[in-house]
């Protein structure tokens, strides 16, 4: 409890200011890892020599967005200094998020890279190596006269969430404590563009999504918006794998090479580039949770 409360503060405190810098991100400028045989060793022999296939919701900046027609984001860099540590290859694919874990079991894709809160739900569908940590956030328009102490402020508005996310479902458990004459509609969106897009028209009376997604979307809204509240919830994220004998495997090759990019300050470099280091996760808290169904 100390720990969440203390990560709680950090990202809190950074608010703004700190995901200011993520607007000005270079694609690219990121630190890219190097090569480690040791890392490489764990990867399983039916993905080596292959392109493995990696799914990625590309609306949630400074995470993973679209700069054109390049995906850019922590995760892509950070995906991609993996790869480069185990010597293998990935590409980015551009799918919507509530998509990517079944596109996962289907075989489709090999890898879920994507802001994914470990939940115990997911775990059930899919291996993941936790390497992030982050709270909700809530923000609507400038000149909104609302604040966020806690779930019951949702009480009598209406919420923009992108589908298939973990603040979907809470505020859907949110809706369940609010009395009937203050009715709580959670508006749900396949895009968190579009669920921006709902808050900016006044569809949506707040915008609510990942902690640092909340910040930059604030950040970069030339005045439009405004954060309303502080994190609540820190979790960690976790890189998604199938729950098979070679995704567990890919999955504890992956671990392997987020504590190699940890130790060799790679990965504190990719986070500090897009102003989202208050979330990152020291060697000790690199952990795989799942296993083969």
């Amino acid at each position: 409890m100390q720990r969440i409360s203390r990560v709680r503060s950090m990202l809190a405190t950074a608010g703004v200011a700190t995901l200011v810098l993520a607007s000005s991100a270079v694609a690219g400028a990121a630190p890219t890892g190097t090569y480690n045989a040791a890392a490489a060793k764990l990867v399983p022999a039916v993905y080596k020599g292959k392109v493995l296939q990696v799914a990625t919701d590309a609306t949630y900046a400074p995470d993973e967005y679209m700069q054109g027609s390049k995906m850019v984001g922590f995760d892509v860099d950070l995906i991609n200094a993996i790869a480069k540590t185990l010597g293998i290859k990935v590409n980015e694919n551009n799918v919507t998020f509530d998509n990517i874990i079944a596109g996962i079991k289907s075989g489709k894709y090999v890898i879920g890279n994507s802001s994914f809160t470990d939940t115990k739900a997911r775990e059930a569908q899919v291996n993941f190596v936790d390497y992030f940590q982050a709270g909700e956030g809530v923000y609507a328009k400038s000149n909104a006269k609302v604040t966020f102490t806690g779930f019951k402020s949702f009480c009598g508005f209406k919420v923009a969430v992108e589908t298939g996310t973990v603040e979907q479902t809470d505020a859907q458990t949110a809706a369940k404590s609010c009395p009937s004459s203050k009715k709580l509609t959670v508006l749900t969106f396949s895009t968190q563009t579009e669920a921006n897009v709902a808050v900016a028209s006044g569809h949506a009376t707040f915008g609510f999504a990942d902690s640092q997604i909340a910040g930059y979307i604030a950040a970069t809204s030339k005045g439009a918006f405004k954060l309303v509240g502080k994190a609540v919830n820190v979790a960690p994220y976790g890189i998604a794998t199938p729950k098979t004998a070679a995704g567990l495997h890919l999955a504890k090759a992956i671990q392997a090479a987020l504590k190699v990019l940890v130790a060799n300050g790679t990965y504190g470099k990719i986070l500090k580039s897009y102003g989202v280091q208050a979330g990152a996760l020291p060697v000790s808290k690199i952990t795989l949770n799942g296993a083969v169904s």
